[in-house]
């Protein structure tokens, strides 16, 4: 018994001191697996943050998809359906604050 309280305990107190794994989301993974060479790890991950402050989980989805077939884009800019207008109004106004947050470097 004083053995599991002891390995419980061990177990309790370390574990703030292992690293986590973050994952990542959909634009970062999309991001990085892009042929850009431009797209480092840092980058990608700002632009991820960037997503995540002011797209939704769905919408971040659907601009992942941007990087794999850029046309997709196209198709949306130019959809005359109001659901395509206000989400590329929000997609453009992500990456607007994107290239603000993360063009610095």
């Amino acid at each position: 018994m004083r053995h599991i309280l002891l390995a419980t305990a061990t177990v309790l107190f370390a574990a703030p001191l292992v690293p986590t794994a973050v994952s990542a989301g959909p634009i970062e993974n999309a991001c990085v697996r892009s042929d850009r060479p431009q797209a480092t790890r840092a980058l990608c991950r700002c632009v991820d943050s960037v997503a995540q402050r002011t797209l939704t989980r769905s919408e971040q989805r659907r601009a992942a998809r941007f990087f794999r077939d850029p046309q997709l884009a196209q198709d949306v800019r130019m959809s005359r359906s109001q659901r395509d207008n206000e989400f590329w109004a929000r997609y453009r106004a992500f990456g607007e604050a994107a290239e603000r947050t993360c063009g610095r470097s």
